[in-house]
């Protein structure tokens, strides 16, 4: 039976099994996964974003147990752009930064040294990018912002997808082939592949699970090997200066 106080994910610890592990010196880094819950065409379920992130953390933090737990993260993103078609789910933009930064501070007030902020929706970039500068030096610790599909390349795209192979129009993509590959391969649940024959864009019925087998076993590699350079401080992002 597995061990309760080994669990990847923080919001499963109890305070005491947490401490114990902090105190230990045993928990040396944390992943922030965001997502995004949105419209994903009509074929795709609209948490993609969010499950998709949180399966790529998880898996890390068990590849590298016990040193590494997955933070509670933000499950809506940035969707503006996808408004139109109701149900989706979107964060001003203030709003996210806001409950970012809040969350980085968590951590390092946590203890942590080495925060890995993963992220798993595009519209969660831009806005990161403009201000992530201002929250490593709020934070003062080694944090990082990756979106999980920046590990691939493009002879990664040439190999693995049918469809086409140009970055990032193909690669994420937006609920084409990688996406739905990913999908049929961990959560084939969240496909409706009666669908694909009910829209216009076609791209994504060349998606395949042993694909997205396979790029989530590079994604995972990937984002482990980073994540494990990051705590041995091989890979540390400096705190910006000040201007004088």
């Amino acid at each position: 039976m597995t061990d309760p106080a080994r669990h990847v994910q923080l919001g499963k610890l109890t305070r005491r099994e947490f401490r114990t592990r902090m105190q230990s010196g045993e928990l040396r880094a944390c992943i922030i996964p965001l997502g995004a819950v949105e419209q994903h065409l009509e074929h795709l379920a609209m948490e993609h974003d969010w499950r998709s992130v949180m399966l790529v953390a998880e898996r890390v933090a068990e590849r590298l147990a016990p040193r590494v737990i997955v933070a509670s993260g933000v499950m809506a993103g940035v969707s503006e752009h996808h408004m139109r078609h109701p149900g989706t789910l979107s964060l001003r933009p203030g709003t996210f930064l806001a409950v970012v930064g809040d969350l980085i501070d968590s951590m390092v007030r946590a203890g942590f040294r080495h925060v890995l902020v993963l992220n798993g929706h595009g519209g969660n970039i831009a806005p990161c990018q403009g201000v992530w500068d201002q929250l490593q030096r709020l934070a003062g610790v080694n944090v990082q912002f990756l979106s999980y599909w920046d590990t691939l390349t493009e002879r990664d795209a040439r190999e693995l997808l049918r469809g086409g192979h140009r970055l990032p129009t193909d690669l994420p993509g937006h609920a084409q082939e990688f996406e739905t590959s990913t999908a049929l391969a961990a959560f084939p649940e969240n496909v409706r592949t009666e669908m694909w024959t009910d829209q216009p864009d076609q791209k994504p019925s060349l998606a395949t699970a042993a694909a997205g087998t396979e790029f989530l076993h590079r994604i995972v590699d990937r984002v482990s090997a980073y994540l494990q350079e990051m705590m041995e401080g091989k890979r540390v992002a400096p705190t910006p200066e000040y201007f004088p």
